[in-house]
């Protein structure tokens, strides 16, 4: 039996995962409370921002946001019937389809963007101090690619 005082890398990484899920529903709740759609929403509209000509592939769109297949699907359909996204078939093969921001979708972003900072603040920033703040973002970009 080990000793529970320390914790181990699976203890740190639990609690990893429970962190990001808390901070996540919370700055979710925030955005809710103040009218705006899913965060989700938020992270596939900036990503269609963020790309060349404003448009990308649903399964970069996966990549990009980190979302299950299924869930980019749905979440497009829902985006694209309140106005902020079109489909339209790739120019590259014409079997394929991509997403295209339209300038509602780029609206909603200038409006959600105040509220979203101001959650992660809440939720978030005013948690860690600068120099947490450097080296969580260190350890953090250690585990990615």
């Amino acid at each position: 039996m080990r000793d529970r005082s320390e914790p181990d890398k699976m203890d740190a990484w639990a609690r990893l995962q429970r962190a990001s899920g808390v901070v996540l529903s919370r700055v979710e709740a925030r955005l809710k409370a103040d009218g705006f759609p899913p965060l989700g929403w938020y992270d596939m509209l900036l990503e269609l921002k963020r790309s060349e000509g404003m448009a990308l592939r649903p399964v970069e769109i996966e990549k990009r946001t980190l979302l299950a297949q299924y869930n980019v699907s749905r979440m497009i359909e829902r985006i694209a019937a309140a106005g902020y996204v079109e489909k339209r078939k790739a120019a590259e093969d014409g079997r394929g389809v991509m997403i295209h921001l339209l300038s509602n979708g780029e609206d909603l972003l200038k409006e959600m963007w105040p509220a979203y900072k101001k959650a992660v603040e809440a939720e978030f920033s005013v948690h860690l101090d600068d120099e947490e703040t450097r080296i969580l973002w260190h350890m953090l970009g250690k585990l990615l690619p």
